[in-house]
């Protein structure tokens, strides 16, 4: 298991488009990837479960993930967190 404490820093939070980049980077990987915000965990994978965690800018989240490109997922995921992708 690999864990990562992040800050969002993407302007729009994890909403709409980002959320969906989000998810879509989040499929791309063959781990368990999970993201828990204020006690609340939820399944990377699902853009409904993302989104009904409401992170905004500035949240600090965990990150965390098991399976063979843990790390690399977690990752990638964190540099998702740190811009605007569109």
């Amino acid at each position: 298991m690999f864990n990562k404490e992040v800050v969002v820093r993407c302007e729009s939070g994890l909403h709409n488009r980002q959320a969906t980049y989000f998810v879509q980077k989040a499929n791309e990987f063959e781990s368990s990837i999970w993201l828990e915000s204020e006690n609340r965990k939820m399944n990377a994978k699902s853009l409904l479960g993302i989104m009904s965690l409401g992170i905004v800018t500035g949240s600090t989240i965990t990150l965390s993930a098991v399976g063979p490109d843990a790390e690399a997922a977690v990752n990638a995921l964190d540099a998702l967190l740190q811009r605007d992708v569109y």
